[in-house]
């Protein structure tokens, strides 16, 4: 059965300077990186919500309410502050919502929370993602560490299937493609732990009070998943379907 799916992040902004002799001008763009996890989920009939990371800081569900609305909730590759600093609290100085703590207190009453790797995932790039002392880190089956926390594998690892029978791989088998980093975390005690890299927890799964949480401590779109992984592999579709639905209880 399909089921509501909130993703919040998984989306930038560019900005590039660009010389010519005496002349410069500067040029933007907006990426979305959510297709291939978007795409492999509706084709399993999930319904799925992106919420882009600009818009997280002031769209983001704060009450058990609001996350109700959704089956699972999503974080990939979005930091702490697009969560916790909503515009009235760090524009205007007035007490908010603290969302974390929404979403863990929703979580320990029956939701589902997974987290996908990125320079904006579990601790990031120079630890900016700045989870590890927040509400989640209670929440998420792995324990952060203090400092950046990304493992770059520029020259591609394949991870270690290490339990493929487990429901959360959803059926993906025993051999995957490289990935080209990820972050690095530690399990915690009593999580499973079905597939690594490098030695370390790609995939960790753990319940917490009435509801569960997940981990992909790599990348679902480039850079650290290449398309070898995220466009051409027949099991990443079998993968992050059977992520879900064990997260979501099924």
């Amino acid at each position: 059965m399909g089921k509501r799916v909130l993703i919040a992040g998984e989306s930038w902004m560019t900005t590039s300077t660009h010389v010519k002799g005496v002349d410069e001008f500067s040029v933007h763009s907006y990426v979305e990186g959510v297709g291939p996890l978007r795409d492999a989920l509706t084709s399993r009939g999930h319904d799925v919500t992106h919420m882009p990371a600009h818009l997280v800081p002031t769209q983001f569900p704060g009450n058990a309410e609001a996350l109700s609305q959704f089956d699972v909730v999503v974080l990939s590759d979005i930091g702490a502050n697009s969560l916790q600093l909503a515009p009235g609290v760090f524009d205007q100085f007035r007490a908010g919502e603290d969302r974390l703590v929404a979403l863990r207190d929703w979580v320990g009453a029956g939701g589902s929370l997974m987290m996908i790797g990125g320079y904006l995932s579990f601790s990031g790039f120079q630890a900016r993602a700045a989870f590890r002392q927040t509400a989640i880190a209670e929440v998420l089956p792995v324990t952060m560490l203090a400092e950046d926390d990304r493992v770059e594998t520029p020259a591609g690892i394949v991870p270690t299937v290490v339990d493929a029978a487990h429901p959360a791989l959803g059926g993906a088998g025993d051999s995957w493609p490289a990935l080209l980093g990820y972050n690095r975390v530690v399990a915690k005690d009593g999580a499973a732990v079905p597939a690594t890299i490098n030695g370390d927890p790609l995939v960790a799964a753990g319940e917490y009070g009435a509801g569960r949480s997940i981990v992909f401590t790599s990348d679902c779109s480039p850079h650290w998943a290449p398309p070898e992984f995220c466009e051409q592999w027949p099991g990443y579709t079998d993968l992050f379907d059977g992520l879900i639905s064990w997260v979501a209880g099924e």
